[in-house]
């Protein structure tokens, strides 16, 4: 075997070598790249969970109400935003407040657990901005009383003024109503959450 020969040889296993090397550079960059995604993926929905879930619960018991688990009340509650029935069963809403919250996936039925809690305090625990103009989601979209539209609350057919100084009664009934309905649209509105089976 002359020189040549075993040069070229020694080329070739290099050649290979190099080879060898960028393939498996280029698979390790690719499973680099792919463990990246998964653990961004995984922290961008940590985080989402996160904010819907740990954070809404407000620190500390609402101001005046009295020992938690001695009282158990329901009231049944529909918002409506454009006539389109806001739902309250997801996880995101589900015991933000052992005072007061939603409970076995149910939407419609809000359990108090102690007295004197009001419902500014559910929406807080909730991240839901309610005042006497404004609905507001969690990401901020705002359902605001203007020219066109109004925020209008009832409790038990009565309309009031707002709700979140309310502290609900046995077996009372809430309508929140964000759109342009008229009395008849209300009205189908009030029959529908007395249509409601409250859960216990």
């Amino acid at each position: 075997m002359g020189k040549k020969d075993r040069e070229e040889r020694v080329q070739e296993r290099e050649t290979f070598y190099q080879k060898r090397q960028k393939t498996q550079f280029k698979n390790k960059a690719i499973a680099i790249g792919i463990l990246a995604g998964i653990i961004a993926v995984l922290g961008i929905s940590s985080y989402n969970f996160y904010v819907l879930s740990s954070t809404v619960t407000p620190s500390g018991e609402p101001p005046g109400a009295g020992p938690l688990g001695k009282y158990h009340i329901h009231a049944g509650i529909l918002t409506m935003i454009y006539g389109q029935q806001f739902d309250y069963s997801s996880a995101a809403y589900q015991i933000k407040s052992p005072y007061i919250s939603f409970q076995k996936g149910n939407g419609e039925t809000i359990h108090m657990m102690a007295t004197n809690v009001t419902m500014g305090f559910l929406f807080d625990s909730l991240h839901i901005g309610l005042d006497d103009k404004c609905f507001t989601f969690p990401d901020k979209r705002a359902f605001c009383t203007n020219a066109n539209y109004t925020l209008k609350f009832y409790i038990n057919h009565h309309e009031v003024p707002d709700l979140r100084n309310y502290v609900f009664k046995d077996q009372d009934r809430m309508l929140i109503s964000y759109g342009n309905e008229n009395d008849t649209q209300i009205n189908a509105q009030l029959a529908r959450l007395d249509g409601f089976q409250l859960i216990t």
